[in-house]
């Protein structure tokens, strides 16, 4: 590409982003849909501003690797097992399903048999970088269709490679001794090249990062970072494996590394950027004019592609996964669409002449239309059919019948760390979860979780918490940690609650219900952080813990007088700036007595 047409392209792409997202934003519409919009009108099909869209395309899938591999830095190789059932049970039952309905719909039109099951794998896959793009613009990457989706989507990447492997063999273009050594070498490669990523990753990526460390320029960081994720996915390439699954392997591995953090905060503008780049690759390879020269048979194949696919996820959410109705309609929305990689896949099966080019530009066509729609589908299920908190339909556990002195509402970080000093003393206590994810992972660990929501009266009649003496609210959600505590002071007012608030209003919330101990959650960090600031700029160890001291009975005055107001937004900015000056003067006066002593 030439430097003019490059710097052209460039200003054009950049230009798109920066006015069709704020646009979508204002509109109330999907990142991704402001993409898709800026690559269809700058494409062939709309205003002709560019032309390479392949070139572009293929710059642009860096993006979807730099996404898989900091979602790779967020799943633990603990998480990963605990989430097994869910990736290869759940996740191979939608591709089989999904891929032999389609399958059979079109062999039943007509279609031979080998073209029809790779069209029907094909089009089981779904889009990695746009539905977990939209989930984390949703923020419901940890709801419960949120993982299963993740689940269902890594073993798509997985699926991909079996997939593509069949497309020769099916194409017929070898004999079969050569395509049974051929097979044999590609498996080989394949197992090589992922032992080599875990061995070298665990054994190589800490030490490499440790030195770009020492070295002490933030550039050298960066460029290691991009280094670990663009050699992963080159290495993935060569032996024939998804560039984005070798991503998420090699995230996968730096998981527990103390770098995870500075790496995200490294790797994500360039992230950002490129999956943006890629949306609008996508948008641009749209083929308007076929969609206009024949709008009957792409939008009849556009629907059927979206209503057999959610069909198929609706079931494997309730079967399978025993998720509610909501839950399930929320995953069959977010995954109906066809996915990126199947370009590859009919791109391929074209090459060896399992299906015609007209049938694969058809195909292409319609899984981009269906990406388009994906952000339009989800927004109109969550107005038809809000999820609300998640629910599992997963029966709750039975309690012992010796009954406890504490219950811990909640095994987060707080309640975690409860309950080990509790359990270091002996004193017999009943944690309660209601996140069967977290349940299943802390019982890995040899710990003593009862799965339930510590917010349902009949659960905690079953923990017996009319026997205990104290109960400590730990939940993470002050909605929840709300309804347990007017639980608990109407159904059972003997017992001591403890409560943590995540910040002042909830503070205030919980004082209107009369919650005699409540713990903020980063106060005590911060104070402890603070008395080590005044140390470490030349303040004795005695007076950094009296202007703590001196701070901590100061605000926990303000949080008393502010209590009767707290509602009143006037009443209550007043008093923040009164406090702010009357602890200014506390201060200034202790200063000016220290100098005339």
């Amino acid at each position: 590409m030439e430097n003019h047409i490059f710097l052209q392209y460039a200003v054009v792409l950049l230009l798109a982003a920066v006015i069709a997202v704020p646009l979508a934003k204002r509109w109330r519409l999907s990142a991704v849909l402001g993409y898709l919009g800026a690559g269809a009108l700058i494409g062939p099909s709309g205003l002709r501003l560019i032309g390479n869209t392949e070139q572009i395309g293929q710059i642009s899938e860096f993006g979807v690797v730099l996404m898989l591999f900091v979602i790779g830095m967020e799943v633990s190789p603990q998480r990963l097992w605990v989430m097994r059932r869910s990736v290869f049970g759940a996740g191979s039952l939608q591709v089989i399903a999904t891929a032999a309905l389609i399958g059979g719909v079109a062999y039943a039109c007509g279609i031979d048999w080998k073209a029809a099951l790779i069209i029907g794998l094909g089009l089981a896959l779904s889009s990695t970088a746009i539905d977990l793009q939209l989930l984390a613009e949703r923020k419901e990457l940890t709801s419960a269709h949120g993982r299963l989706g993740f689940a269902i989507l890594l073993f798509q990447d997985v699926a991909a490679i079996p997939i593509l492997a069949l497309i020769p063999i099916l194409g017929g273009s070898h004999s079969s001794s050569v395509n049974g050594a051929s097979e044999l070498l590609a498996a080989l490669r394949v197992i090589g090249t992922i032992a080599l990523v875990v061995v070298g990753g665990r054994y190589l990526l800490r030490p490499m990062f440790r030195a770009a460390t020492k070295v002490g320029t933030p550039e050298v960081f960066t460029a290691t970072a991009l280094l670990v994720v663009i050699g992963t996915a080159w290495l993935m390439q060569l032996a024939g494996i998804s560039m984005s699954l070798g991503a998420f392997l090699a995230g996968v591995l730096l998981a527990d590394s103390e770098y995870r953090h500075e790496i995200e905060a490294q790797i994500a503008p360039f992230r950002g950027l490129l999956l943006g780049l890629f949306f609008i690759s996508i948008g641009m390879s749209l083929d308007v004019h076929m969609a206009m020269s024949q709008p009957q048979l792409v939008g009849a194949l556009l629907l059927a592609l979206l209503t057999l696919k959610a069909l198929v996820l609706y079931a494997v959410s309730r079967s399978a996964a025993r998720e509610g109705h909501a839950q399930s309609l929320a995953l069959a929305a977010l995954l109906a669409q066809g996915g990126e990689f199947a370009f590859v896949v009919f791109g391929l099966a074209a090459g060896n002449a399992l299906i015609s080019t007209e049938q694969r530009d058809l195909a292409i066509l319609v899984i981009t239309l269906s990406m388009a729609a994906t952000p339009l589908l989800v927004r109109l299920r969550a107005q038809i059919a809000p999820i609300g908190k998640a629910k599992s339909t997963r029966e709750f556990d039975a309690f012992g019948a010796v009954p406890p002195r504490v219950i811990i509402g909640g095994m987060g970080r707080v309640g975690q760390i409860v309950a080990r000093m509790l359990n270091a003393n002996r004193i017999p206590f009943t944690a309660l979860e209601s996140d069967p994810e977290q349940v299943d992972f802390m019982r890995h660990f040899g710990n003593t979780v009862f799965y339930g929501d510590a917010s349902r009266l009949d659960l905690l009649r079953a923990a017996q918490a009319d026997k205990a003496e104290i109960f400590v609210i730990a939940t993470e959600d002050p909605d929840s940690n709300l309804r347990t505590a007017r639980l608990l002071k109407r159904h059972f007012p003997h017992l001591k609650v403890y409560a943590r608030a995540r910040n002042r209003q909830h503070v205030f919330k919980l004082m209107d219900l009369n919650i005699g101990t409540i713990v903020r959650d980063t106060f005590f960090s911060s104070l402890e952080i603070a008395r080590h600031v005044f140390e470490g700029l030349g303040y004795d160890p005695a007076t950094a813990a009296d202007y703590v001291q001196r701070f901590r009975k100061h605000d926990e005055r303000l949080l008393a007088n502010q209590y009767p107001v707290y509602d009143d937004e006037a009443a209550l900015l007043q008093s923040a700036q009164e406090s702010r000056a009357d602890l200014e003067r506390l201060f200034q006066a202790d200063v000016a007595r220290d100098k005339d002593a």
